[in-house]
């Protein structure tokens, strides 16, 4: 009994030894570890302080630019306030005067986004609407309208295909000008999206050759290749709804008349239906299904 007690006492002194040991060799990973964090909570509080220094540049820029009746002796006192030899002061002008456009464009867009200046000694006014599509400011339109006696449309640049007219009929204009102009450009915006994506199709993809289309870009036929048997297809795109960007209808033709209803053209029939023409075109052309 002596024995194996004796034997019980030594296994738990060697359990024990082998713990002790284990844990210092633990311990210095764990230091590491602490060290690790340490450094890269010291990486974080600098990035902290640098923006927060950038940020305090770029409110004393702001109100230098903002200040629009001050005079240039007192911007360049401002100016020079700042660390003149920083290598980032030209960037950060860049910054906060980007930032002011933003708040610019931010403030435009709350009031309509539409510019509007009295003409003929305050009897009437001329209103501006703009077009854009990804970002690119396009063609501008104007209307000039009559105040008195009754507020109306006297002359404007509106293409003729854009229904002007019954969206004015349409309007509550004499008591809220924006329920014409909303819609208006709505179908103004729409049409310059569908103008600019067949732009992009003609620029971007060579291979396709543009059949047909009017001058509304309401419709759009173009011809692409399948690359196996370069077999030529008809994609035609119709565009009935006349305030958006995208197709409403999708058709296909070819001589292989099994073709539009295999998965991938299937799968094209929905790409085309829910992006953009231009880049509808080039993930078909990313999957090898057309040339």
């Amino acid at each position: 009994m002596e024995g194996a007690s004796t034997k019980g006492v030594l296994s738990h002194l060697s359990l024990l030894e082998v713990q002790a040991r284990s844990r210092k060799t633990q311990q210095p990973s764990r230091v590491e570890e602490l060290r690790a964090k340490a450094e890269a909570l010291m990486v974080q509080r600098d990035q902290l302080k640098a923006e927060i220094e950038t940020h305090k540049n770029l409110q004393k820029l702001r109100a230098v630019m903002d200040k629009q009746c001050a005079n240039e002796e007192e911007e360049e006192e401002e100016e020079e306030a700042m660390d003149e030899d920083s290598e980032n002061s030209q960037l950060l002008r860049l910054m906060a005067r980007h930032t002011q456009l933003k708040d610019l464009l931010h403030a435009h867009h709350i009031i309509g986004g539409y510019n509007v200046i009295k003409t003929r000694q305050g009897k009437g006014l001329c209103v501006s609407v703009s077009t854009a599509y990804e970002g690119v400011y396009l063609e501008t339109y104007n209307l000039e309208m009559d105040l008195k006696p009754t507020l109306r449309i006297s002359r404007h640049n509106i293409p003729p295909f854009i229904p002007l007219n019954s969206l004015a009929e349409q309007s509550n204009m004499q008591t809220d000008v924006r329920t014409l102009l909303d819609p208006l450009s709505q179908h103004l915006n729409a049409f310059a999206g569908r103008k600019q994506q067949l732009k992009l199709v003609k620029e971007l993809h060579k291979s396709v050759e543009v059949m047909e289309s009017n001058v509304l870009c309401s419709l759009l036929v173009l011809m692409v290749t399948v690359p196996r048997e370069k077999t030529a297809v008809l994609c035609a795109l119709e565009y009935a709804d006349h305030t958006r960007c995208l197709p409403t209808r999708v058709h296909f033709e070819c001589a292989d008349k099994e073709l539009p209803d295999s998965p991938e053209w299937k799968k094209n029939h929905s790409l085309l239906l829910e992006t953009p023409v231009h880049k509808a075109l080039t993930t078909m052309r990313k999957m090898g299904n057309i040339v």
